[in-house]
């Protein structure tokens, strides 16, 4: 729905760590080589005993630096894999490690499109009251064996390792959220969960799964026809509503957050079919990163703007995807560095 009162970024932060070389990978037997062909990635982040939380905090404290975090009144964290501790939120680490307050701090796990859902809810949250409100977004991902390959569990990604924060406000901060768009599609949510029975308890299998598979194996069952027809009518949909509730055309847009999918991925999915030039996308920054799960939105729209390139006036346009299947798109007005 459209908003009521304007809703704002104040501050974004992330927290990565260094770069692993993908072509060193290659060299080393671990990355496949037609992957790295198709996926064009330069790096990949890697992260040493860090955890996913832990990188979450990090980015959260930076994301809160000259904010008072007593006034954080929602705390949302967005993770796609395991987070460390079986039976434990991870949301209420990063609340007592960042936050500090009795605020409501809650997980949200909607795969790679958690972060842009983690947003919506925090827009809905600020949006409409009359006292300044605050919300905190974090986002936080590790992807390691022995139960996710980062180079081959997903062919046409590399997964990265990283934590992500954003500030989202009812008062003016550097950005302003001039729409936030989410639609699903549960026909397709067999796509990442495949055709094999529900496992009674969780476990690390000593091999890392196969997205791929699961893939095949919903394929099979649906045809591979069907699955593009869905896909590419809930990311229409999508996009279309946000670029509608914004007033604002597709030509008009400056910038464009994506995800941080491999080259084909997004040339397929994205970059022909709205016919964008990649130097107007994150992609350049994007294949020196890889595939922040849940972050790639905050991520991307952060290193825009602290690099200087997205400048006051402009607008970028957040486009999200997740298995489930779910689809988000958020047009942003960037109003001071």
């Amino acid at each position: 729905m459209p908003s009521t009162t304007d809703t704002w970024l104040v501050s974004t932060a992330t927290c990565l760590p260094p770069p692993v070389s993908a072509e060193d990978a290659v060299a080393r037997g671990i990355f496949n080589r037609k992957s790295f062909r198709r996926c064009e990635i330069e790096a990949v982040r890697v992260a040493g005993e860090e955890s996913a939380p832990e990188m979450a905090a990090t980015a959260a404290a930076e994301a809160l630096t000259g904010i008072d975090p007593g006034r954080i009144e929602l705390l949302l964290h967005a993770n796609m894999y395991y987070q460390g501790r079986e039976m434990w939120p991870a949301a209420s680490y990063v609340q007592r490690v960042a936050v500090g307050n009795r605020c409501a701090a809650i997980d949200v796990r909607q795969m790679s499109n958690g972060g842009m859902a983690a947003l919506h809810l925090a827009k809905s949250f600020v949006d409409g009251r009359s006292d300044e409100t605050l919300a905190l977004v974090t986002t936080g991902d590790k992807f390691c064996e022995p139960g996710f390959d980062r180079w081959n569990t997903d062919p046409g990604t590399v997964y990265a390792d990283g934590g992500t924060a954003a500030v989202v406000s009812n008062r003016p901060g550097f950005a302003k959220i001039l729409s936030l768009a989410m639609v699903s599609d549960s026909s397709l949510e067999q796509m990442h969960r495949g055709t094999d029975p529900f496992e009674t308890a969780a476990s690390v299998s000593p091999q890392p799964i196969s997205l791929e598979l699961r893939k095949d194996q919903f394929v099979d069952t649906v045809g591979m026809q069907f699955a593009i027809d869905r896909v590419d009518r809930g990311q229409d949909e999508v996009i279309d509503q946000a670029l509608s509730e914004a007033g604002i055309k597709l030509s008009e847009i400056d910038w464009f957050v994506l995800p941080a999918f491999g080259r084909r991925r997004l040339d397929l999915g994205l970059f022909r079919k709205l016919g964008v030039d990649p130097g107007r996308t994150t992609w350049p920054w994007a294949r020196q990163v890889g595939h922040l799960g849940a972050g790639d939105q905050i991520a991307g729209l952060h290193h825009l703007v602290t690099s200087g390139q997205a400048v006051p006036g402009q607008t970028c346009l957040l486009i999200g995807t997740g298995a489930g299947f779910s689809w988000s798109c958020a047009a942003v007005e960037i109003h001071r560095p």
